[in-house]
């Protein structure tokens, strides 16, 4: 904004030095810390005269830094005060870091404060639960949106067994439009020591196939155990010789790789579980196997090769690979 003459004083309020009256003057210099200073008008100013407050322009006027009172004051008199107000209807520029979020105009609970494609201020308006501010690049406000459909993980299916039963199962965890999933075991508890828990792909009619090979290694108190299989099987055996109870339970995942892939007929699969081994409370179970059947697997079966499992939850997520 520009001025003609002087730019008005914004929000500068000041007390002008002590001024010593003079016998027979009207006219007196104000100053601010020994410089002159000077008023937008007399209507800025609070001027106190021997305690009284004087009226602007009847009583004082000002002409730049001097301020003439109506008449001459005499040996006595004392000017109490001069304070300038500034600009009083211009709230200017606020100093930094002094404007406190009550100052702020109200607005709508989950807008955020950005900047338009001109560089203003703007709302970017609240989202619904859930959604995440997403940038449109530069140039171009933010907007909340949903995630990509099913992030990184999406679940397909879930089981959970409450009474003890030989085997669970998912028969639809796997479709089209994932190639690979993991698998999580979530407190696998079972009946009886002494037996193994096998990993069983199925197709959709719950049918296995007899072409798994597979290789494993525990590593429990006592020391390590390996154990594999060279000839073909309907499973992978993915923990020897478990323990029961408890405080000997099973927990960890499986990833598997083109299940439902019948061209290049290759499904691998790998394997990372918490499990026990004869009444040792802690070991740690990895290995790896492989199905070249060339079958689409659409589930799977955690089964014991004897004795039940008394409950455990499963579930299975689709993982959407890198663009």
């Amino acid at each position: 904004m520009a001025y003609i003459g002087r730019e008005p004083t914004v929000g500068n309020f000041q007390v002008c030095d002590a001024i010593s009256v003079v016998n027979g003057q009207a006219a007196y210099t104000m100053q601010v810390s020994s410089v002159n200073v000077s008023p937008e008008t007399a209507n800025h100013m609070l001027v106190s005269l021997n305690g009284v407050l004087q009226a602007p322009t009847s009583s004082y006027t000002v002409s730049g830094s001097t301020i003439t009172f109506a008449s001459n004051l005499v040996t006595g008199d004392v000017i109490n005060f001069i304070h300038i107000l500034g600009s009083v209807l211009d709230l200017g520029v606020p100093s930094d870091r002094t404007v406190s979020l009550a100052k702020l105009a109200s607005g709508t609970d989950g807008n955020i404060i950005s900047y338009d494609t001109s560089g203003n201020p703007v709302a970017v308006a609240t989202g619904s639960s859930g959604q995440v501010l997403t940038s449109a690049g530069a140039g171009a406000v933010p907007t909340f949106a949903d995630l990509p459909a099913g992030g990184l993980y999406t679940k397909t299916a879930t089981a959970s067994l409450t009474s003890a039963a030989s085997s669970i199962t998912l028969q639809n965890a796997f479709n089209s439009t994932y190639t690979n999933y993991m698998i999580t075991i979530e407190s696998l508890i079972f009946a009886a020591a002494s037996t193994n828990l096998h990993f069983i792909p199925i197709d959709s009619s719950g049918n296995a196939t007899s072409v798994h090979k597979y290789a494993a290694e525990g590593y429990y108190a006592n020391g390590a155990q390996s154990w594999r299989t060279n000839s073909a099987h309907a499973y992978a055996n993915i923990s020897n010789d478990v323990s029961s109870g408890t405080s000997q339970n099973c927990n960890g995942t499986i990833h598997i790789f083109s299940p439902m892939d019948t061209t290049a007929g290759i499904t691998s699969y790998n394997w990372f579980l918490k499990s026990s081994k004869a009444y040792e409370e802690a070991g740690i179970v990895y290995g790896a196997g492989v199905s070249s059947a060339g079958v689409a697997y659409t589930g799977f079966k955690l089964q014991m090769s004897a004795n039940n499992i008394t409950s455990c939850k499963i579930a299975c997520y689709g993982i959407t690979n890198p663009s």
